[in-house]
């Protein structure tokens, strides 16, 4: 695990960056800024689906589950939310994964809201990659496209990385913030989370940033992408 990492978050320019790696095999966690608060945008849908998976589902939620997550499809999580009681669900994931910045929207009709840190992301993909929902997730995260259901060119960050796959959550937030988050699993050894808010309004810019920051963590883990 890197131990230097004081150079990492100036990666990201003018955006406010939150990151942590988990060394899944002893549980060491770096961070920079990692409990730092973010509005999670499609990083929520990870957290339902860990709540969702362990109750019995018809293979219509099961589709809809894929497309949440694979394709990072809103319609599909706006029924899940209603249909998997999202904000109870938050809460539920929060204490048996033991999140402690992470907890439901103000407003129970933007499940986008949920607030996450960088380092409750991944200890949400230590406590998912434990328990019996592993298999689905990762199989549905494995099978993420480069365009989104929305047309949104999600393939930034660790998406696209060799070895790795990722939940990808974007938003654009009244007046100019830009959301935009990358967050996944690489070589099976670490987990990893880029939490990205920028107030420039610019989509390009907002990626570069992640990318920047994402590039930098790699180079420190000895990772060549």
């Amino acid at each position: 695990m890197p131990a230097d990492i004081s150079d990492i978050a100036a990666a990201g320019g003018n955006s406010d960056v939150g990151f942590a790696v988990m060394d899944l095999q002893t549980g060491q966690v770096v961070s920079g800024q990692g409990d730092k608060p973010f509005y999670s945008a499609s990083l929520a849908k990870l957290i339902l689906a860990a709540d969702a998976l362990q109750q019995p589902l018809s293979e219509e939620d099961q589709d809809l589950i894929h497309r949440a997550l694979s394709v990072s499809d809103d319609d599909a999580m706006d029924v899940l939310w209603e249909r998997f009681d999202g904000m109870d669900a938050i809460g539920r994931v929060a204490t048996e994964a033991g999140l402690t910045g992470t907890h439901a929207p103000d407003d129970p009709s933007q499940w986008g809201e949920v607030v996450i840190t960088a380092n409750d992301m991944v200890r949400l993909y230590h406590y998912i990659l434990g328990s019996p929902v592993r298999d689905t997730i990762v199989a549905d995260l494995s099978s993420a496209q480069a365009t989104a259901a929305d047309g949104f060119d999600q393939q930034f960050g660790l998406l696209g990385v060799s070895g790795a796959y990722a939940k990808q959550g974007w938003m654009f937030y009244l007046p100019s913030d830009v959301y935009l988050h990358s967050a996944g699993v690489l070589d099976n050894r670490y987990a990893v989370a880029v939490l990205t808010t920028s107030p420039t309004g610019s989509w390009t810019t907002a990626r570069q940033s992640v990318n920047a920051v994402s590039k930098a963590l790699l180079v420190k883990l000895g990772v060549n992408n």
